[in-house]
């Protein structure tokens, strides 16, 4: 590797990581206030786990983002499925566009519509009953469904269906080939598209902000609110351990990717 480029790859690094290197850092800062060092201490840890606030908020966010990453994956996969395997049907490009809008619509934009959405709705038919988990976790379907789609729409494209036609030939029916033949092989883009809806839901801030009611403040709310003044070092802490988990789940996901490649080379 030419030493510039050499040199070019650190500096991207460094520019990358070094932040997130000094948010753990300081996340063992023994001063209450987040950007003077105090001796090292990892007393915020302790107090993070006995801070109801926090742990409510990050209970309320898990849930919403299981509840959207879940929806969301079976609506994109129905929706990649007509996309992929219903031709050129009446409406498709508009049916399309409507699914593809999410990924280029503003946020703030999603947000204040689905808000207006769910006032209208509420004086029409009574429904919803004020904002709260429910209206977040419609919100984020509603969004994450167009990046679920964008997963599976080339993988069902590109799988081979000389093995749904085996399937068909020996007397299997359509649900039964769906069930045994067409989820396994599309099971690795189904749990990327799900995982990719969790981490979009549970990271975001806009959306749920317009949709949020009293009693259901997630944790990309409660941080926002925290560090309007100064970050302290309880969200320090916090921050370092959801990266320990992102690292955790980054570190599994390779291992059983490389002992699948393993099992298939063997």
């Amino acid at each position: 590797m030419p030493r510039t480029l050499k040199y070019s790859l650190w500096l991207g690094f460094g520019f990358l990581y070094a932040p997130i290197l000094v948010l753990i850092a300081y996340s063992f800062n023994a001063s209450r206030r987040g950007s003077v060092w105090g001796g090292f201490s990892a007393h915020w840890y302790g107090e993070l786990l006995r801070d109801e606030q926090i742990l409510t908020a990050a209970w309320i966010s898990i849930k919403i983002a299981v509840y959207s990453a879940s929806g969301a994956t079976v609506l994109g996969l129905l929706a990649a499925v007509a996309m992929v395997r219903f031709g050129k049907f009446r409406s498709r490009t508009l049916f399309a566009g409507l699914m593809s809008a999410p990924l280029v619509m503003p946020e703030v934009i999603v947000g204040i519509s689905l808000l207006l959405l769910f006032i209208s709705a509420e004086q029409l038919i009574g429904w919803p009953a004020g904002r709260g988990m429910m209206t977040i976790t419609i919100a984020h379907i509603t969004f994450c469904t167009a990046f679920v789609l964008v997963v599976l729409q080339p993988r069902i494209a590109s799988m081979d269906r000389s093995l749904e036609e085996a399937s068909r030939d020996l007397g299997a029916g359509p649900v039964t080939t769906f069930v045994l033949v067409t989820l396994p092989l599309i099971a690795p883009a189904i749990f990327s598209g799900w995982l990719l809806a969790f981490i979009l839901s549970f990271d975001d801030l806009v959306i749920a902000s317009f949709t949020a009611g009293p009693g259901s403040t997630t944790l990309p709310m409660l941080i926002f609110s925290k560090v309007k003044i100064a970050v302290s070092p309880d969200i320090n802490a916090l921050a370092t351990l959801i990266i320990l988990a992102a690292a955790l789940g980054l570190v599994a996901a390779m291992i059983l990717i490389r002992n699948r490649d393993n099992q298939e080379q063997g």
